[in-house]
């Protein structure tokens, strides 16, 4: 393996585990902030600043760095490791690739309920945050181990 590689690989590992701990920590947040600040109140505001530091100095770029990161591993890894793509279409990368699309799609989720906040309504009941915090730990559990497995893999 190159030093890019273990260089990239510890970059990504990094960003990933920053990105899921906001993205474990803010449906916490939005369970707190859904049962105990009413909308205009001063802990609603409290709770809006928090949310929006969490997405935009944690979350944001740590999903930034695990993709940018993530994007070079695989370029890596087809053109100087392996030297082709099909990896890509192995059942192990399928499924990681369909976390990370999920992922991703789960952050804009949040992304979209912090907006709602902010005007004022909540989007979601408390008992919806908590019962969803654990969705982003179970998918990377299952990519982690789908990649460190790579199991179908030919």
């Amino acid at each position: 393996m190159t030093l890019n590689y273990d260089l990239f690989r510890g970059l990504h590992i990094i960003a990933v585990v920053a990105w899921m701990a906001g993205m474990l920590y803010l449906p916490r947040l939005y369970a707190y902030h859904t049962e105990t600040a009413p909308p205009g109140s001063e802990f609603d505001a409290h709770f809006q600043v928090w949310e929006r530091k969490l997405l935009r100095i944690i979350i944001n770029p740590a999903m930034t760095l695990t993709w940018l990161a993530g994007l070079t591993l695989i370029w890596i890894d087809a053109t100087q490791i392996r030297g082709t793509w099909t990896f890509l279409a192995e059942p192990w990368m399928l499924v990681k690739i369909a976390g990370v699309l999920f992922l991703s799609g789960w952050h804009g989720f949040l992304a979209a309920a912090r907006k709602k906040f902010e005007r004022g309504e909540r989007p979601k009941s408390a008992k919806f945050w908590r019962m969803t915090n654990e969705v982003p730990f179970i998918a990377t559990v299952i990519m982690v181990l789908a990649v460190t497995l790579e199991f179908g893999a030919r």
